[in-house]
C-alpha cells in the first residue's frame, strides 16, 4: 500500500462532489485516485474538475482497478448493499453512505459478506458522529450536570419536491425516514447508549411520489424516551434537545454542521443558562481521517457494523408500526 490511501468514488453524486471528494483531498493520508460512473462523460468532467488523474466508465472497472485501496459508495440507497458487497469481494475497503441497505435483511447481507473478509474495513458513513460536539455532549451527560437523562427530542427536515430527485423515488429507496429519519434514531441510541425496546411511528406518504414525506416517531428505551420528526417537505430544520432531572441541553446543529462555523451548545442547569462553545470542524474530513486511520493501523472502525444493523432494525420497526398502527417491540437480530 502507498503512503496515501487511494480512494475510488462510485458515481458522481452531489454528496461526493460537494463534501467527500474535497474532504478526502484535504487530508494528509488519503487521496482520490479515480472516479467510476456509468456515464464516462460525467466521470471525465468531474475528474477534470477535481484534478483527479483517472476515471472509469463503469463501476466494475473502478472496483477492478489495482491502484485503488478504498471505495466510497454514495450511490442511491437501493445500490448501497449490492456495490458495497462487490467492493468487498474485490478486496477494497468500503465507506458506504447511510443507510447500509434498504432494510435489515438487505444490510445483513452486506454485514455477513464483510464477516467473510475480516481484513477488509467496512463502515457506514454517519458523518455527524465524528463532530467533536458529540464527545462534548456525552461528557456533559456523564458529568451528571443534567441529572438522569429521561428524554431526547430530535428534528431533521428539508424541503424537496423535485420528482427527479432520488430521495423522492420509491424505486431507489427514497423517502425521509431512510434519508434523514435515520439520523434521529441514531442520535437517540447514541445519547441513551442503549437500544430501544419498542417503537411507534405515524408516517405521511406523498401519494404522487409513493415515499414518506413526514415521519413522527417515538422510541422507548430502558432508561428513557425519545421522540423525533423527520420530513422532506417541511422548512429546513435540525435540532436535538436532551432533558434530565437537573437540566436541559440543546444541540442547535446536531447533524449537519457547516465547515468553518463554530458550535454553540445551550446548557440550562438548575435555572442557570450557559453556552458551551466548540471550534469549527469539518465532520466529513474527520470521518475520512478516522476511517483511514483504522485501515492504516488495522484497528476496528470507529462505528461498527453492528451499530448500523441496530439502527436499521429500528427503522424497519418504525415502518411496521406505521402499517399496523401499533407499537412494535424490538429484539436483537430481528
Amino acid at each position: 500500500m502507498n503512503d496515501k490511501l487511494r480512494w475510488g468514488i462510485l458515481g458522481t453524486s452531489k454528496i461526493a462532489r460537494t463534501w467527500l471528494i474535497p474532504a478526502i483531498q484535504a487530508t494528509s493520508h488519503s487521496e482520490v485516485a479515480a472516479l467510476g460512473s456509468r456515464s464516462g462523460e460525467k466521470a471525465r468532467q468531474e475528474a477534470e474538475g477535481f484534478n483527479i488523474n483517472k476515471y472509469h466508465n463503469s463501476y466494475e472497472a473502478l472496483l477492478e482497478d489495482p491502484e485503488i485501496d478504498v471505495i466510497y459508495n454514495p450511490l442511491p440507497n437501493h445500490l448501497h448493499t449490492q456495490w458495497s458487497i462487490e467492493a468487498i469481494k474485490a478486496g477494497k475497503h468500503i465507506l458506504c453512505e447511510k443507510p447500509l441497505g434498504l432494510d435489515y435483511g438487505d444490510a445483513k447481507r452486506l454485514v455477513d459478506t464483510a464477516a467473510q473478509y475480516p481484513e477488509i474495513k467496512v463502515m457506514e458513513a454517519f458523518m455527524y458522529r465524528f463532530h467533536p460536539q458529540w464527545q462534548e455532549v456525552r461528557q456533559i451527560i456523564q458529568s451528571g450536570k443534567l441529572g438522569k437523562v429521561s428524554s431526547v427530542y430530535a428534528v431533521f427536515s428539508y424541503f424537496n419536491n423535485d420528482p427527479q430527485n432520488v430521495r423522492n423515488m420509491h424505486t431507489t429507496g427514497g423517502g425521509g425516514l431512510l434519508d434523514i429519519g435515520c439520523y434521529c434514531v441514531s442520535v437517540a441510541r447514541y445519547i441513551f447508549n442503549e437500544e430501544p425496546t419498542e417503537v411507534f411511528a405515524d408516517i405521511d406518504v406523498d401519494l404522487a411520489f409513493k415515499v414518506d414525506r413526514l415521519a413522527l416517531g417515538a422510541l422507548r428505551f430502558p432508561s428513557g424516551r425519545a421522540q423525533f420528526r423527520s420530513s422532506t417537505q417541511c422548512h429546513p430544520s435540525q435540532r436535538v434537545v436532551v432533558a434530565g432531572e437537573k437540566g436541559e441541553l440543546v444541540i442547535p446543529t446536531p447533524f449537519y454542521q457547516e465547515p468553518g462555523e463554530p458550535v454553540a451548545l445551550e446548557l440550562v442547569c438548575n435555572g442557570n443558562r450557559d453556552t458551551v462553545y466548540l471550534d469549527s470542524c469539518n465532520h466529513y474530513q474527520a470521518q475520512v481521517d478516522a476511517f483511514a486511520e483504522s485501515i492504516r493501523t488495522k484497528r476496528a472502525v470507529p462505528t461498527p457494523l453492528s451499530d448500523a444493523l441496530a439502527n436499521m432494525q429500528c427503522l424497519d420497526a418504525l415502518l411496521r408500526s406505521h402499517h399496523t398502527g401499533a407499537w412494535v417491540k424490538l429484539s436483537s437480530g430481528e
